[in-house]
């Protein structure tokens, strides 16, 4: 049995960019662009850190939620929504859900951080456990979808989650101007793509002198692979340090715009990523979890990677537990 799901089977154009943005206006914040000198001289040149931690739920997850549910007929959004998560797109969809005065059941792994699960109960979720060695979470969300009509938001491979996603692309572009960069890569978070895709197709109508680049962590860097070798790669490992950017390969929807329009993939070491999330801490005053900080750190620690006199980075989330922060900032 397949879980119901309402979206176009594409990934969006210019236009449903538009139209979610317009979704979202006055619905989901407008973070900042950030900068340090102590970061630009890390890195050896202007970095910019657009600031998605202080987005709603404390990521950029909030926007594809937001714009997928808002975009549901009345009769199935009314039905309630079902999604999978180890956290971020749980707490997106549980708040958007709630906005919208619907029912969210949430499908989340138990190694999931305590804070995320509580977070996500928090904003009014039912949060349904399941052990992610030994569980069947596609048989468990068949079920409680047919049981309870419920529709599945899927945290990337949605037409609509991407569109909304895209509205950071469209905040940078407008931001960068501003700060008088034209030319600049902006590296991303990346797990299944949602963000990066998103805001490669916004950066392509808007700003089209900066280049999206994906960035992952050692031994999930998929898309980095993907790009290497021209076709869609698989990660073997399961869990990681950055489980906010974990995924198995890249998406249906996304690996397409992300070949097209991307430039090479970063990868990053856990321990680059907890420093770099110690230094933004530190100079910027942003809390920032280690799948949150990659982009961060391909930009102050590989900076032969990058080309450019200023590099933008997506700072894409910062629900971590107080355990893993200690140990960034012990470093």
């Amino acid at each position: 049995m397949t879980i119901a799901e309402h979206t176009m089977p594409v990934a969006p154009d210019l236009a449903a960019i538009m139209a979610a943005q317009a979704r979202l206006t006055g619905k989901a914040r407008v973070t900042p662009l950030l900068s340090s000198p102590f970061l630009d001289d890390i890195a050896g040149r202007r970095v910019l850190v657009k600031a998605e931690c202080l987005q709603h739920t404390g990521s950029f997850k909030f926007r594809g939620a937001w714009s997928a549910i808002s975009a549901l007929p009345d009769s199935l959004r009314a039905r309630g929504v079902l999604a999978f998560s180890s956290g971020n797109h749980a707490q997106g969809v549980a708040l958007a859900a709630r906005m919208h005065g619907v029912a969210a059941v949430i499908l989340m792994p138990a190694d999931a951080p305590q804070v995320k699960i509580a977070n996500t109960r928090g904003l009014g979720a039912e949060v349904v456990l399941y052990d992610r060695a030994t569980g069947d979470r596609d048989a468990l969300g068949a079920e409680l979808a047919a049981t309870r009509g419920l529709t599945l938001i899927k945290p990337f491979d949605n037409h609509d989650v991407i569109a909304g996603q895209a509205s950071v692309g469209l905040e940078i572009a407008v931001q960068a101007a501003a700060e008088g960069v034209s030319a600049a890569d902006v590296l991303v978070c990346c797990g299944g793509g949602g963000l990066t895709s998103g805001i490669a197709l916004a950066l392509e109508g808007h700003a089209p002198g900066l280049r999206a680049r994906p960035a992952e962590p050692e031994g999930f860097d998929d898309v980095a692979r993907s790009l290497a070798t021209g076709k869609r790669q698989a990660n073997t490992l399961r869990t990681g340090l950055c489980d906010a950017i974990v995924t198995p390969t890249p998406g249906d929807l996304t690996w397409p715009v992300i070949q097209r329009l991307c430039g090479p993939g970063l990868v990053v070491s856990d321990t680059q990523a907890l420093r770099a999330m110690a230094l933004a801490f530190e100079r910027l005053r942003i809390v920032l979890e280690p799948g949150g900080a990659v982009a961060l750190a391909a930009a102050l620690f590989h900076p032969d990677a990058v080309t450019g006199d200023a590099v933008i980075a997506v700072a894409s989330g910062g629900n971590v537990d107080r355990a893993v922060f200690e140990r960034a900032l012990a470093l």
